[in-house]
C-alpha cells in the first residue's frame, strides 16, 4: 500500500467502499468518504488521540478501590456482589507458565554455557531428602558460592513432592508480608484482588508446597510468622550469613555452602574456556583458588578474563574456516597479531576482576555498567538500554554482561553480581551518577504512565523505578527532587494497580519528601492522601488518620475542593471502622456558638432499683442525649451502628432513656421528701412526717409524736419529729445523691423540668438523715421500713426503733435499699388533714 495513498492498490479491492477522496481514487472505485466523513473513533496517523486517565478498580480486603492518578485513589466499602469468592488454584500446566515468566528473560546474541554443578553432590542429596519429609532447610552461604545453581538443581529433584508443586520467590527486598502475598498469587488466580490479613492467612495455610526462596534478607520473628502462616510448606531458604539466624525453636535445618576444592575449580575453569589450560594458566589458577576460597564466582570470572585473553590474541589458526576454534599446542604465541603481548592478569585483577573485564567489553555494555552503579546496582531491563544509552543494539550489552559474569540473576531480573559494584565505584564508574540517575528517572516517568504499559510491567520494574527515585533526593542538581516528583507522581498509581504494595509504599514516601523539598504542596497533598488509603488497606487505622487528615489540610489551604472531598469520604471511613463517632463540623470563624439546651444527669444512686421504675415518655419538648459505649477496635457491626444513629430509630432510643432517667430521678425525690410541719401547719416550719396506720392495740397512731407508745419524741428525726426550719432565700443543699434538692421557687429540677406539686415559694433544707425535705405541700411518698423489728421497741442504745406498718413507717436507715415506688402509692399530706385521715392518691409520674 502506498504511504501516501490510503486507497487499495491489488487483491481487486477496486470496489471496495472504504476508498480515498480526491485525484488518488481510483476508476470504477465505490462510494468515497472525505476526512470529515470518517469516525471519529479513528484518529489521524501521527495524532495522539486525547485519552482519559487510566483508572484501575480492584479488591482490597473488603474495600473497593478506585486507583485514581488525577485526584488520588478512592475507596469504600465493597458491595456484597463485588467480593470475590474462594479462589481457584492453577493448574500445573499454568504454573509451570508462570514460573517461566518470573524468571528472567534471555538476552539476545551468542550465550556461554552454564557451568556445570561441581562438589554438590552431598548438599543437593541431603536437602531433597529433608524436603522429601517436609522439614525447612536454611542453604547458608556467602555470595559468590553459587547458592542459586544448587537451587535450581533442587528445584528440579523436588517437582513432584508436593501436590502444589515448587513454588520459585526471591526474597530481595521482600517482607514476610510481600512473600506469602507472592504465594498467594503463584498458587491461586487473583485478578486485581489483595485479600487483608485474615483472609490471606486462612488461604495460603492450605497451600502445600516446596518454596524455593532465595536471597532472604531477614530471619527470627518475621521469618517465624513466614513459617507459622504456611504450616503445610517445606522451605528451602538461601541467605548469606550477615543475614540474622532463624528463632531457634523454628526447628529450621541448617547448611552451610562452602567453596569448590582445588581440582573442581580448575575443571570449572577449564569448561569456562571451552579448552586445557597450560601450566602457567594452571598455576595462576591455583593461586586464585587459595586467595578466594574457592568460590565458583571468581572462577566464572576468571574464565571469562581467559576467553577475553584468546580473543586479543587473535591467532590466525585459532578458528578454523567455519569460525569454529581449533586445539592450540602449549608452545602457542602469547603475542597478538601487532605483536603486542598479552601477559595473564594478576592475581589482584583475578581476585577483583570487574574493572579488568568491563575494559575489554563494548561501549554499550560499560555505559550499561555505569547506569547499574547509578542506580545502586539494579540493572535495567533490556527493553530500556537502547533508548538509555543511545545505541539500538544496545540490548545485546546484557549477553557480555552474562557472559562475563559481571550480572547475577535476582527474581525476574538481573543485577550486578557480589563484589562488583565496590570494584566499579572504585575505578571511576561512578562519574556522571547523578546525571544518569536523573535520565533514568525521565524515562521511567514516560514509560510507566503509557498506555501500553499494564500495571504488571510496571510493577516488575519497580526495583530499578525505586533505585531512581532514591538516587534523586535530595539529589545533586537542584532539578532532581521535581523529577523525583513527577517519577513518583507516574509510577505510584501503577504500582498499586500491579499489586506490590511495598514498592507503591516507599514510592509515595520518596515522592513526599521530594514534594516537601521542591514545595509543591499540591503533591504533598496527594502522596499524603495515597499513603492514608493505603494504611486503611492495611488495617493502620491511627496512621490512615493522620495521613489523611494532613492530606485534607493542605488541599484546604488550596481550595481543592474535589481533592479535599475524596479526603473526608476516606476519613469518614477511617472513623466508622475504628468504631467512634463521626467527625462534627466545626463552626465557622464569627459565628456564635448556640448555649446548651439541656444538662447531663448523673447516674441513678446505687440504692435505688432502676428496673423497678416505671418508664414513660416524655414530653415533647425535653432534649435527651444518649451516649454510645462503642467497643475497642470498633468491633460494633456497622448495621447496628446505623440503627443507633439514624431516622425514628434514634429518637425512639432517646425516648426510652429519657423515661427512665425522668422515673428514676423522680422516684428519688419522692422517696427523700418525708418531712411535715412543726407544729401542725405553722408558715414556715419544716418537718418531717410519714403515713402511719392506726394500731390496733393502742389508741394512736404509731408514728405519732404525742402518742407515748408509738415510741418517738418530739425533735427527733428518728421518731418523725421537728427539724429545723430552712430560711427564706437560701441556696439548696446538695441531697445524699448528690443532686440538687428541688425547690419551690420555680425553678427546674435535675431533669430540666420543674417538680410537680412546686407552688410553696419557701426552700428546702436536707435533714440530718442524709435525705431532702420536702417543701410545704408537696405530697411525699410513703416508704417502708425494714421489717424484724416490734412494735415500739428500742435498739440497744436507747433510741426508739419506728414500729412497722402497712402504709408507712419512720424513715429507713441510708444503707437500707427502700422498695420501689408503685403507680398508685399513697401520699399523706405534710400540712392540713387529721392524722388519721386517708391520703389522697397521686400519680407516680414526675
Amino acid at each position: 500500500m502506498d504511504p501516501m495513498n490510503r486507497g487499495p492498490e491489488e487483491f481487486s479491492h477496486a470496489d471496495d467502499p472504504v476508498g480515498v477522496a480526491g485525484a488518488h481514487a481510483e476508476p470504477g472505485a465505490g462510494p468515497q468518504r472525505s476526512a470529515r466523513d470518517r469516525e471519529p473513533v479513528t484518529p489521524d496517523f501521527g495524532q495522539r488521540a486525547a485519552g482519559l486517565a487510566r483508572t484501575v478498580q480492584l479488591v482490597a480486603g473488603d474495600f473497593l478501590l478506585t486507583v485514581n492518578p488525577i485526584d488520588g485513589s478512592e475507596i469504600e466499602n465493597c458491595p456484597p456482589g463485588e467480593i470475590p469468592g474462594s479462589p481457584v488454584r492453577r493448574s500445573a500446566a499454568e504454573r509451570a507458565e508462570s514460573e517461566r515468566a518470573a524468571r528472567p528473560p534471555l538476552p539476545p546474541g551468542l550465550m556461554t554455557p552454564t557451568p556445570a554443578l561441581l562438589e554438590r553432590e552431598e548438599e543437593r542429596a541431603r536437602l531433597v531428602r529433608l524436603l522429601g519429609r517436609g522439614r525447612s532447610v536454611r542453604l547458608t552461604g556467602p555470595a559468590g558460592s553459587g547458592r542459586s545453581a544448587l537451587l535450581d538443581a533442587v528445584a528440579g529433584d523436588c517437582a513432584e513432592l508436593a501436590p502444589d508443586g515448587v513454588v520459585r520467590l526471591s526474597g530481595h527486598r521482600r517482607t514476610s508480608t510481600d512473600l506469602l502475598h507472592e504465594l498467594y498469587a503463584t498458587v491461586f488466580h487473583t485478578s486485581l484482588h489483595r485479600p487483608d490479613r485474615a483472609t490471606l492467612l486462612g488461604r495460603v495455610h492450605d497451600i502445600g508446597a516446596v518454596v524455593v526462596l532465595d536471597d532472604l534478607e531477614f530471619g527470627g520473628a518475621p521469618l517465624e510468622e513466614l513459617l507459622l502462616a504456611t504450616p503445610e510448606c517445606a522451605y528451602v531458604l538461601a541467605a548469606t550469613p550477615e543475614v540474622p539466624a532463624p528463632h531457634p525453636d523454628s526447628g529450621i535445618e541448617e547448611v552451610f555452602l562452602g567453596g569448590l576444592g582445588r581440582s573442581a575449580s580448575l575443571e570449572l575453569l577449564e569448561q569456562a574456556v571451552d579448552r586445557a589450560l597450560t601450566d602457567e594458566e594452571a598455576n595462576w589458577a591455583g593461586d586464585l583458588w587459595f586467595e578466594s576460597e574457592g568460590l565458583p564466582l571468581r572462577f566464572v570470572q576468571a574464565g571469562a578474563l581467559l576467553r577475553q585473553r584468546d580473543h586479543l590474541r587473535g591467532e590466525p589458526n585459532s578458528l578454523d574456516a567455519y569460525g569454529f576454534p581449533l586445539d592450540e599446542t602449549a608452545d602457542a604465541s602469547v603475542f597478538s597479531g601487532e605483536g603486542r603481548e598479552i601477559p595473564l592478569p594478576t592475581l589482584g585483577e583475578g581476585a577483583a576482576p570487574a574493572a579488568l573485564l568491563a575494559s575489554r567489553l563494548s561501549e554499550a555494555a560499560r555505559d550499561t555498567l555505569r547506569f547499574a552503579v547509578a542506580l545502586g546496582g539494579e540493572v535495567p531491563h533490556q527493553a530500556h538500554l537502547p533508548a538509555l544509552i543511545g545505541d539500538t543494539h544496545a540490548d545485546a550489552a546484557l549477553g557480555e554482561l552474562l557472559a562475563g559474569g559481571l550480572l547475577s540473576p535476582v527474581g525476574s531480573r538481573y543485577r550486578l553480581a557480589a563484589g562488583v559494584l565496590t570494584q566499579l565505584e572504585s575505578n571511576g564508574y561512578d562519574t556522571g551518577a547523578g546525571e544518569r540517575a536523573h535520565a533514568a528517572a525521565q524515562h521511567y516517568t514516560w514509560w510507566t504512565g503509557h498506555p501500553s504499559v499494564t500495571p504488571e510491567r510496571a510493577a516488575g520494574e519497580a526495583d530499578a523505578v525505586l533505585a531512581a527515585l532514591s538516587a534523586l533526593v535530595p539529589g545533586d542538581q537542584d532539578d532532581h527532587p521535581a523529577t523525583a516528583v513527577k517519577l513518583a507522581r507516574t509510577a505510584a498509581p501503577a504500582l498499586a494497580a500491579g499489586l506490590h504494595w511495598s514498592a507503591w509504599e516507599r514510592s509515595l514516601r520518596v515522592g513526599s519528601e521530594a514534594a516537601r523539598l521542591t514545595g509543591e504542596v499540591g503533591e504533598e497533598a496527594y502522596f499524603h492522601h495515597e499513603l492514608g488509603v493505603l494504611a486503611l488497606c492495611n488495617g493502620g487505622l491511627d496512621r490512615a488518620r493522620a495521613e489523611l487528615e494532613a492530606s485534607i489540610a493542605l488541599r484546604g489551604a488550596l481550595s481543592d475542593k474535589r481533592g479535599t472531598v475524596a479526603g473526608r469520604r476516606a476519613l469518614a471511613l477511617v472513623e466508622d471502622r475504628s468504631g467512634g463517632l463521626p467527625v462534627l463540623p466545626r463552626t465557622p470563624v464569627g459565628e456564635e456558638v448556640p448555649a446548651a439546651r439541656h444538662e447531663e444527669s448523673k447516674a441513678p444512686p446505687g440504692g435505688v432499683p432502676s428496673a423497678a421504675a416505671t418508664a414513660q415518655l416524655p414530653r415533647p419538648d425535653a432534649t435527651l442525649v444518649t451516649r454510645r459505649a462503642a467497643p475497642v477496635g470498633g468491633a460494633m457491626p456497622r448495621a447496628r451502628r446505623r440503627a443507633l444513629f439514624g431516622g425514628a430509630r434514634r429518637n425512639l432510643v432517646a425516648a426510652g432513656a429519657g423515661a427512665l432517667l425522668a422515673a428514676v430521678l423522680g422516684t428519688v425525690v419522692t422517696l427523700g421528701a418525708t418531712s411535715n410541719d412543726k407544729g401542725g401547719g405553722q408558715d414556715g416550719d419544716v418537718t418531717q412526717q410519714q403515713s402511719a396506720n392506726e394500731d390496733g392495740s393502742t389508741g394512736g397512731l404509731d408514728a405519732d409524736p404525742n402518742n407515748p407508745s408509738s415510741g418517738a419524741k418530739p425533735g427527733d428525726n428518728k421518731g418523725g419529729g421537728p427539724v429545723s426550719p430552712s430560711r427564706p432565700g437560701t441556696t439548696p443543699t446538695p441531697g445524699a445523691s448528690g443532686h440538687p434538692v428541688p425547690g419551690t421557687s420555680g425553678s427546674p429540677s435535675t431533669s430540666g423540668r420543674p417538680s410537680s406539686g412546686s407552688s410553696s415559694p419557701g426552700t428546702t433544707k436536707p435533714s440530718s438523715s442524709g435525705r431532702p425535705s420536702s417543701p410545704s405541700g408537696q405530697p411525699s411518698h410513703s416508704s417502708k421500713p425494714p421489717t424484724g423489728s416490734p412494735s415500739g421497741s428500742s435498739s440497744p442504745t436507747g433510741s426508739p426503733t419506728p414500729t412497722p406498718s402497712n402504709s408507712g413507717g419512720s424513715s429507713p436507715p441510708a444503707s437500707t435499699k427502700p422498695p420501689p415506688p408503685s403507680s398508685g402509692a399513697s401520699h399523706s399530706p405534710t400540712s392540713g388533714g387529721p392524722a388519721g385521715s386517708k391520703p389522697p392518691t397521686a400519680s407516680s409520674t414526675p
